[in-house]
């Protein structure tokens, strides 16, 4: 475990600490969310394990796996990383570090926002709950919208309630246009296989590009990262934040919506963007989007659920009729969008055929001595399956229970 995070004792952990936690008030907050999806097992390699059984309202700890629904095999540092909120149940799948013993490990990703709530006590979100009153004590405009020389504090105080704010007209049309040709150069220049690029299977068969990374080494990307205006919205977020961008180059990366995606992250579900794990070293972190194409059903919506940030999120398929519905960016071309990385958004497919679709520029912002806990580059790099197409959630939970098989 990195410096500040203590290693734990499996069953010490179990015996004492986690029934302390729960009797808090830590198992009040998991257990709606956990009640739906049955009994959940851990086990260690040394063949010990413990199931999570919701009960009322709480969650009730049993020696063994016997009767658990869902069991999963981790490591010790893995199951460690869990408790800790260094790791998540999608990364832990993705990086092939969870076995899945029994049952669907869909309900592993599940479990998720329980898990949060039983270890850290962090709140399941609850969209009729949820406090968004402004600094004036009213109710925010969710669908509003900001000019860059605004009051910075309103700004900020949108951004700290919401989780999101929308900055409109910060770039001319000229502007626009100029870096949608600086975009096209670099789709037109990717490679399948290349680490630079992410792809996805279009329904027609053919591979196509959604996302290029490393778009500042075109100089009019790059130098985005200087402009005064990108500047000025840099100061809203809460926290000394910084580019995370080790250099102009990498700073920026573009991404394309477009129909008719079967197979790869070309549409997005509702998901944070610390999801593969890392949240206790990485956030907050913030990602600004400059929107170089409209942001609607129609084109490839950019979707957030207000006041998200704090809490945690059941997974939910992009495309899913009962999942949130969220409120829309409703971004212009021009226009500017900053979210906190844990503010749940999704991009769900365009409902048009005909375009134009979304683009967006991309720059993050994280806390200057941010790393990977485990000293390895990008914790979305365990997304890569030895393709640029990644493979979805539900795949990767399928996999991981033929590993055992």
């Amino acid at each position: 475990m990195p410096a500040g995070f203590p290693s734990l004792d499996f069953h010490e952990f179990h015996r004492r600490d986690l029934p302390e936690r729960l009797a808090r008030g830590h198992g009040a907050l998991a257990a709606p969310a956990a009640e739906p999806l049955g009994s959940l097992a851990f086990r260690l390699g040394d063949g010990g394990s413990y199931t999570y059984v919701p009960e009322g309202d709480g969650i009730r700890i049993d020696a063994g796996e016997e009767r658990a629904t869902t069991v999963v095999e981790l490591e010790q540092r893995f199951w460690e990383g869990l408790v800790h909120d260094l790791e998540s149940a999608p990364g832990l799948l993705y990086g092939g570090h969870a076995k899945g013993l029994r049952g669907d490990m869909m309900d592993f990703v599940r479990w998720e926002p329980a898990l949060r709530a039983m270890y850290r006590g962090r709140p399941v979100y609850d969209p009729a709950a949820v406090d968004l009153t402004g600094r004036d004590g009213a109710p925010l405009e969710l669908g509003r919208s900001f000019a860059l020389d605004d009051d910075l504090e309103a700004m900020a105080d949108f951004l700290r309630v919401t989780g999101f704010v929308r900055v409109h007209a910060v770039f001319s049309s000229d502007e626009v246009e100029a870096m949608l040709e600086d975009a096209e150069i670099l789709r037109a220049a990717a490679v399948e296989d290349d680490q630079k690029s992410w792809w996805a299977r279009h329904e027609s068969g053919r591979s196509v590009v959604c996302r290029v990374l490393g778009a500042g080494r075109r100089e009019r990307l790059g130098a985005l990262q200087s402009d005064p205006r990108m500047e000025r919205l840099m100061k809203l977020p809460d926290g000394d934040l910084v580019l995370r961008a080790k250099s102009p180059t990498e700073g920026v990366s573009v991404l394309w919506k477009q129909p008719g995606i079967v197979e790869g992250l070309g549409d997005l579900p509702w998901h944070r963007d610390c999801g593969m794990g890392g949240h206790a070293v990485m956030c907050p972190t913030v990602v600004m989007s400059i929107h170089l194409g409209p942001a609607s059903p129609e084109s490839g919506d950019l979707r957030f659920l207000p006041g998200s940030w704090r809490c945690s999120v059941g997974f939910a398929e992009g495309d899913d009729p009962h999942a949130a519905h969220g409120v829309s960016c409703g971004a212009l071309p021009g226009d500017v969008t900053l979210h906190y990385g844990d503010a749940v958004h999704g991009a769900p497919p365009p409902t048009g055929r005909t375009g134009p679709f979304r683009t967006t520029l991309l720059l993050g912002l994280g806390r200057p001595e941010a790393a990977h806990h485990r000293g390895e580059a990008h914790y979305n790099d365990a997304l890569f399956q030895g393709d640029n197409k990644i493979p979805s959630m539900r795949e990767m939970a399928r996999r991981s229970g033929e590993a055992e098989a």
